[in-house]
């Protein structure tokens, strides 16, 4: 359960939204031949990979894994354990904070990137929404990580050198020991500090990849690019703010908590204004239901559902019969955890053509949708419905748990059948990836017919993204879809203008 949770949150999401798609789509889509620092970036890589190896290896140590839960909530991470088996959370504490070593060593060359590589006329207000959305969250985890940096640090200590920072009485192997007046409040605010902030490190990168989608297989221009733009800046902020919402039973002041109830039901409001976009972008759209298309609308869904219960827990006095309870589960795996993933596929099954110049096997990505979409709703939305039981998470059995009626039972029966069956249809994704390697439909050069700059390469594209040629100049912004007037139903960014009345054609308005 450890592992599950912190490999999900920080070794898969935050390294492929941020590393993977943020490595490959910044310097293409801004018109630039590398990334600004390339040997910090393939360093980041190697830090990355050994934080993988180092939490990996606790399963070969005695005592195996941690079991203090992802949260690493003291004093269970600091006292689990007899003596000569806690190398568990040593090695998870140690692989985290190579991972922030990685991930500050990419925020930095990802910002540094955005703002000094940008091809000629490649405004910031010209920027795809993809490279808003890594830009912006790479600004957040230089921000957001420090606190989990120290937290770690500390934590190890209070661990292995018997310090006292998260412990007011420290009970080290059933042994008092002197060292007396941490909080274990303290971790907990270092954490959700980190932890809040890193749900939207996650998310906006999604949402940009989202914005790319929807607009590319509407057939038309994005809804509102401006205020896109803002609301990812907006949810930035807030998310700064709100962390204490997840410890609202820790006993704090009622008026801080409802500080904090208020600045969470605030923050609803810029992704409402993204949602609603998307919606309007789709609107009278000439809509392509390809597959990432499908992901991109199945991502609007499963964000939608996850964000209204959200709501609800965002508030105080429904946060308090709810935590710790399957109600949380559902809610943060929806808007996070599933959402995420959609727009994880969706970016794949886009881009897969650039990067490998073959396609994707449409028929394989249809079942793979279906399969995920439908099976990840039966698994998780059920469990709103187990919360609203009572029914806690984090127990391996409800076995005399006198308030769980029968029912809560067959259900988690059947959660657990249908997570077997969607992790079995992910099989398909991966053999598709393999297969159309190297038997796939070779893809044109812009077989979506976008028009930002990377489909103006070759498929895949040559050393240097623009191989011996400049890099292109940019005229306009990248959502020019069915224009008037126009023989073809999109301008590629790189397109001289057509002066119509002394007006640039292209430019956002």
């Amino acid at each position: 359960m450890t592992l599950h949770g912190m490999i999900m949150v920080i070794y898969l999401l935050t390294a492929l939204l941020l590393g993977g798609f943020g490595n490959y789509l910044i310097p293409l889509m801004l018109g630039a031949r590398d990334m600004a620092y390339p040997f910090v970036n393939m360093l980041s890589y190697w830090v990355y990979l050994l934080s993988v190896l180092v939490l990996l290896a606790s399963f070969f140590v005695p005592g195996g894994p941690t079991g203090a839960g992802w949260t690493l909530y003291p004093p269970q991470a600091i006292t689990r354990g007899t003596p000569g088996y806690d190398w568990g959370i040593v090695l998870m504490l140690v692989s985290l904070l190579l991972f922030i070593a990685a991930a500050t060593m990419g925020g930095l060359n990802y910002v540094t990137t955005v703002l000094q590589l940008r091809t000629r006329g490649m405004t910031l207000m010209r920027m795809p929404l993809a490279v808003w959305g890594i830009f912006i969250a790479s600004v957040m985890a230089l921000l957001a990580f420090p606190a989990l940096f120290v937290g770690c640090v500390m934590l190890l200590l209070d661990r292995t050198l018997h310090t006292s920072f998260f412990m007011p009485a420290l009970l080290q192997f059933g042994q008092r020991l002197p060292y007396e007046g941490g909080s274990p409040l303290l971790w907990q605010h270092l954490f959700w500090y980190f932890g809040h902030p890193e749900v939207y490190i996650v998310i906006l990168p999604a949402m940009g990849i989202i914005s790319e989608l929807v607009s590319v297989h509407a057939r038309k221009p994005i809804f509102g690019y401006r205020m896109m733009v803002l609301s990812l800046v907006a949810i930035a902020a807030l998310s700064f703010v709100v962390w204490a919402h997840h410890m609202y039973t820790s006993g704090m002041n009622p008026y801080l908590g409802f500080f904090f109830a208020i600045t969470t039901l605030i923050v609803a409001i810029p992704s409402a204004i993204k949602t609603y976009n998307w919606l309007l972008t789709l609107y009278k759209g000439r809509i392509r239901l390809t597959v990432p298309m499908l992901f991109a609308i199945g991502f609007l869904n499963t964000f939608v559902v996850g964000g209204l219960t959200g709501l609800l827990l965002g508030n105080a006095i429904v946060d308090f019969p709810l935590q710790d309870t399957y109600f949380v589960v559902a809610h943060f795996h929806m808007v996070m955890g599933v959402a995420a993933i959609m727009a994880i596929f969706g970016g794949i099954y886009h881009w897969y053509p650039k990067a490998t110049g073959r396609m994707l096997n449409e028929t394989l990505g249809r079942i793979h949708f279906w399969a995920t979409f439908v099976g990840t709703f039966f698994i998780f939305f059920p469990m709103h419905f187990l919360g609203l039981m009572g029914v806690p998470r984090r127990y391996a059995t409800l076995e005399g748990l006198n308030f769980v009626p029968p029912s809560a039972h067959m259900l988690n029966e059947i959660i657990t059948a249908i997570a077997l069956l969607v992790g079995v249809a992910q099989l398909l994704f991966g053999f598709n990836l393999v297969y159309s390697y190297f038997r796939g439909t070779k893809a044109p050069d812009n077989p979506w017919g976008a028009a930002t700059l990377e489909w103006q390469t070759p498929s895949p594209p040559p050393h240097g993204n623009w191989g011996p040629e400049p890099p292109p100049v940019v005229y306009r912004w990248p959502y020019e879809y069915s224009p008037p007037d126009h023989e073809a139903d999109f301008i590629p960014q790189n397109a001289p203008p057509v002066l119509s009345g002394g007006a640039e054609e292209g430019e956002d308005a």
